[in-house]
């Protein structure tokens, strides 16, 4: 064995060492650092997608664990906001997004992770394309001859601002902005609005519009129809009236505080006296005619009803047939209550199931006194007096309710006050 005390054997030994290092191949290997990549598009925009891509030219010296793309509303996306992933590596991926926002900016990346971190590639920016406005539940909750008033919410801009929006009508179906209409402003949210200058008895179309850079659109058709001339009761309160089928009604609760000759009926406001009345009688909801009689007019007892004079000259309280005439004509019992209710629940409590007020009844939800005295029900339930008994006790009356869709038959006690509409002869 040789002496390496001499130094040369050293030196020699150290030169071989960095002669091999110094050979291909042999360098010590670099620390690796973030992906290269580049974000491409974006491609084909619509009102709530886009394609986009991305390269993947160089893993960093580490391998890619996971690539994608991330986007956001606002710049510098990252993958703690919106994002889809592709695999891993290097390479090229193509992907189009869904479920996007009409009308909005978005800023896009692609992304890659490897031991090292994320990397981004270069930001693109893109707007998705507008859609027509959405406008939903339009209703009428008011019917006069001449004029009808409307409600409709518009939901959605569709990604441009509503231009205008408003009610347009006619009778034909499906009316559009070339017909009549009305201009309600600009803008999202609920709104109302009122038809005018239309005629007595006519049936109409209306459908609420709203206007955006993209065009019109329009909700589904509402059918209202107009009310006929007004009768007068010895009061000299005026009815509004609607003909439905061969029939015509009013299409208000009775008010009057006098019979068709003048004679006054007695007002019976002490719940002792109600319930022991077996003459003609009427009082207001919870005698309080400032509040009630404008809107639901007098509650009656059925002795009032049966006197033949309640109704104005040319008017009766409707029998029983008559009511079941009305019925028919609606579609039967099952679905006339809603066609006869007033829409809405300004008046009768929500949900007021089925009420369209096709018909243009406007049934109101004066509610009722029963034979105690007592008051209730004001905005649910629509009670209605036929003029015929069914016992000694009990006359037949026809109600609806706030929660169903029926018209619905039912007897009730003489002494009880309950609302009336009057028919033609």
């Amino acid at each position: 064995m040789m002496k390496i005390g001499n130094g040369i054997w050293v030196q020699s030994f150290l030169l071989v060492v960095v002669f091999l290092l110094l050979l291909p191949g042999c360098a010590p290997p670099a620390d690796p650092v973030l992906p290269t990549l580049t974000t491409i598009g974006p491609g084909e925009i619509t009102a709530s997608s886009v394609t986009l891509g991305g390269n993947f030219t160089d893993d960093g010296g580490a391998v890619i664990t996971e690539r994608g793309i991330c986007w956001n509303t606002s710049p510098g996306p990252t993958i703690a906001n919106g994002k889809i992933a592709d695999g891993n590596g290097t390479g090229s991926i193509t992907h189009t997004l869904s479920g996007l926002h009409p009308g909005t900016i978005y800023y896009v990346r692609v992304y890659a992770t490897n031991s090292v971190g994320t990397a981004y590639g270069n930001e693109v920016s893109f707007t998705t394309l507008a859609n027509l406005p959405t406008i939903v539940n339009t209703q009428f909750y008011a019917i006069t001859k001449s004029e009808a008033q409307f409600s409709s919410d518009i939901t959605s801009d569709g990604g441009a601002a509503v231009t205008a929006k408003g009610v347009c009508w006619n009778t034909a179906v499906n009316p559009t902005l070339t017909g009549t209409k009305t201009i309600d402003g600009t803008g999202i949210g609920s709104f109302t609005s009122k038809a005018t200058n239309l005629t007595p008895n006519t049936t109409y179309f209306a459908r609420g519009y709203a206007t955006n850079a993209v065009g019109t659109s329009y909700s589904d058709n509402v059918t209202f129809k107009t009310l006929s001339s007004n009768p007068q009761d010895a009061d000299g309160n005026s009815y509004l009236t609607v003909t439905i089928g061969t029939q015509t009604w009013f299409a208000e609760n009775l008010k009057t505080t006098k019979f068709n000759d003048g004679t006054p009926i007695p007002i019976v406001p002490d719940p002792m006296a109600w319930a022991s009345l077996t003459t003609p009688g009427y009082c207001w909801y919870l005698n309080d005619a400032a509040s009630y009689r404008e809107t639901y007019g007098a509650l009656y007892n059925w002795f009032t009803v049966s006197s033949g004079k309640l109704c104005p000259l040319g008017w009766h309280v409707p029998s029983n047939g008559e009511w079941t005439t009305l019925a028919n004509y609606l579609g039967g019992e099952s679905i006339a209550g809603g066609k006869m209710k007033e829409a809405g629940t300004i008046h009768w409590q929500s949900p007021n199931v089925g009420a369209t007020n096709e018909s243009g009844f406007s049934a109101l939800p004066g509610g009722y006194r029963v034979g105690i005295g007592s008051f209730g029900n004001i905005e649910n339930y629509c009670y209605l007096w036929s003029s015929e008994e069914s016992t000694a006790s009990f006359a037949r009356i026809w109600w609806l309710d706030y929660r169903f869709n029926n018209l619905i038959p039912a007897s009730d006690n003489k002494y009880f006050g309950f609302s009336v509409r009057c028919l033609k002869d």
